[in-house]
């Protein structure tokens, strides 16, 4: 055997030669999405929309356990709102995309234009506070309204000059929770704890392991006090903002008059929070686990759990072959799996036998199980894992199969978690140096711990230089104080650094 031979791979580019395109490559393979018609954005197919479906089953199981109720705001929110929050429309405004005209109307060469201005622009939702914020000033006027915990499922627009399907669209999918408290105490409790229920997500559901932390000041929600995030590492080593949470103090309280009158008979400013993840989870999906055949799917997310192939060589065995398919199926599908029944895909297409298993291969399938008249013939099973390579294939019972098959799947996705929690661990440096920085970040990078001075225009330079972000101050802080490597001031504990999305 040559060594030297290139393996050949169904996705090319591989994730060496060409990640961007490699991403894009997946995205096609896997078919979860392609480009719309409508500038910068993206039509999510039922592959992509299924895994969506699938963490917003689990997030909002998570977020009602915890006290919150689900409603629905307008897409359109009047400028006027955006103006009583001047940080927060500064933030937005160079991706605000505006409704100025209602009706259309024909020109003089009967194309159709805009007819009627509007008597006050319209905002396309980049985000709710604003408008959310109006509504909270009318619902609490006691402390007996207190706490108030909503969220929304929505569609987010905001105008981005360069986009990614599902990292960065001008559209995207969200959810957005928005709560009211009495006391800055309990408003900052709230921001930490939805924070925990995202990072609980991200590794148990997503098998993705992320560093939870707050946002250094430059790099806040615009109107936040304070931005609480986490942070995963993807497959090139660049770091992915995967959600936030915000303690908003009273800034939009006071904005928008949301008081409350006190058990004390006092008139009060209530304290807000707000906190959201969206379909850039899905690209993240895609980074932390995919291989150079496909996407690799956790199977807690996976819109099917298993497929069956059908292999039929000869036609007088196709009756036997399909009915222990089919039978195989229902046994399986009658089965749960942490929530929810088994999903179970017959694929009877008339494709070769290789075609057709690597299109699930590509998909990213957890379980694949072919079926011919051997296996048939011997009450048995075919099995192969996505995590594992594509050659690595066993022989079960059809007993055994389905005593083994729950415990098989956790075990992907616990191999899943390990795998990126190796690479992260793996990828992750402690830096003493500015050179030592610039090295680093000059070469295949990953995440730095660095001391900083803290200031912003120490990590703007960094940025300037090196298209370096700091991505966050890590809650778990084993570090210590010690001294900023750029400028030698003291350093209150090491801060995280790294290439981002």
């Amino acid at each position: 055997m040559n060594s030297n031979k290139a393996v050949k791979t169904a996705i090319t580019p591989t994730r060496e030669q060409n990640y961007p395109e490699w991403y894009q490559q997946i995205i096609k393979a896997a078919d979860l999405a392609e480009v719309s018609p409508v500038r910068g954005c993206m039509i999510i197919k039922p592959w992509g929309f299924a895994i969506w479906e699938n963490m917003q089953r689990v997030l909002d199981d998570a977020f009602k356990a915890t006290g919150h109720k689900n409603l629905y705001f307008p897409l359109m929110i009047p400028l006027s709102f955006m103006q009583k929050e001047a940080e927060h429309i500064e933030g937005f405004a160079k991706e605000c995309a505006v409704v100025t005209h209602h009706r259309l109307a024909k020109d003089e060469e009967g194309k159709l234009i805009p007819a009627s201005p509007l008597e006050e622009p319209y905002i396309l939702r980049p985000t709710s506070e604003t408008i959310i914020g109006d509504a909270f000033s009318r619902w609490i006027q006691s402390y007996r309204d207190l706490p108030l915990l909503i969220n929304q499922w929505a569609n987010v627009v905001r105008w981005e000059l360069r986009t990614r399907m599902f990292l960065r669209t001008t559209e995207f999918l969200w959810q957005e929770g928005h709560t009211v408290h009495a006391t800055a105490e309990e408003a900052m409790q709230e921001s930490r704890l939805m924070l925990d229920v995202y990072a609980r997500f991200a590794e148990e559901y997503m098998a993705m392991p992320v560093v939870k932390g707050e946002k250094s000041a430059s790099e806040r929600f615009p109107g936040a006090v304070n931005t609480y995030c986490i942070e995963a590492m993807m497959q090139d080593k660049k770091a992915l903002q995967a959600g936030t949470s915000h303690f908003l103090g009273q800034h939009f309280s006071r904005g928008f008059n949301i008081k409350y009158l006190s058990a004390a008979g006092k008139e009060e400013f209530a304290w807000t929070t707000s906190w959201g993840v969206s379909t850039r989870l899905i690209g993240g999906l895609i980074m932390a686990h995919s291989d150079d055949n496909g996407l690799v799917l956790p199977p807690k997310l996976a819109p099917s759990h298993i497929v069956i192939l059908p292999v039929i060589h000869k036609e007088e065995d196709r009756a036997n072959i399909l009915a222990y398919c089919q039978q195989l199926a229902d046994e399986l599908r009658d089965m749960h799996y942490h929530g929810r029944r088994l999903g179970v895909e017959i694929d009877t297409r008339e494709l070769p036998g290789g075609e057709k298993s690597w299109s699930w291969v590509k998909k990213g399938v957890p379980i694949r199980l072919e079926i011919g008249n051997k296996e048939y013939s011997a009450n048995s099973v075919f099995m192969g894992r996505r995590d594992r390579d594509y050659k690595d294939r066993k022989t079960l019972s059809r007993q055994e199969f389905l005593h083994l098959v729950k415990a098989e799947l956790d075990d992907i996705q616990a191999h899943l978690l390990l795998r990126a929690q190796e690479f992260h661990n793996g990828n992750t440096v402690t830096i003493n140096s500015r050179d030592e920085f610039y090295d680093f970040f000059s070469g295949s990078g990953g995440f730095a711990l660095a001391h900083w001075n803290g200031r912003a225009e120490t990590e703007a330079q960094v940025k300037q230089d090196l298209s370096v972000t700091l991505r966050c101050i890590p809650f778990d802080n084993h570090s210590g104080p010690g001294q900023c490597i750029f400028t030698g001031e003291p350093s209150p504990q090491r801060v995280i650094f790294a290439k981002a999305y």
